[in-house]
């Protein structure tokens, strides 16, 4: 069963913005609020990777190649987490996933990110 669903993919110029968005409207608000959640991005012969963090508290992370220019956030009311996207590169594409930091369980489809001119 999908636990998350993600959005907000596309084309995107080198330099522009894209802002993703990941829905859970299978989960109540008391199961979404605790869990700690990631962006993945993977790209065609690579691992999926974790690339933003953001934990129950707030707190958050970035891998070091994009710290900078993404920003993870999250509304627990709505059950949504979101990863903004600044000075896209072409390095950026791929299908971008979110999910929980441990036991994943079952991944969405992701959403595809093209940075190209």
């Amino acid at each position: 069963q999908v636990q998350f669903v993600e959005s907000g993919g596309g084309l995107g110029q080198p330099g522009g913005s894209l802002r993703l968005t990941c829905a859970a409207p299978r989960m109540i608000f008391s199961t979404f609020a605790p869990l700690d959640l990631g962006w993945y991005r993977q790209v065609p012969g690579k691992q999926r990777e974790l690339v933003a963090s953001i934990y129950s508290d707030l707190r958050t992370n970035y891998t070091d190649s994009l710290k900078g220019r993404l920003t993870i956030s999250r509304n627990n009311s709505r059950k949504t987490l979101w990863l903004q996207m600044n000075s896209l590169k072409p390095e950026d594409t791929g299908v971008y996933y979110c999910n929980r930091l441990r036991d994943t369980g079952s991944w969405g489809q992701g959403t595809q990110v093209t940075v190209s001119s």
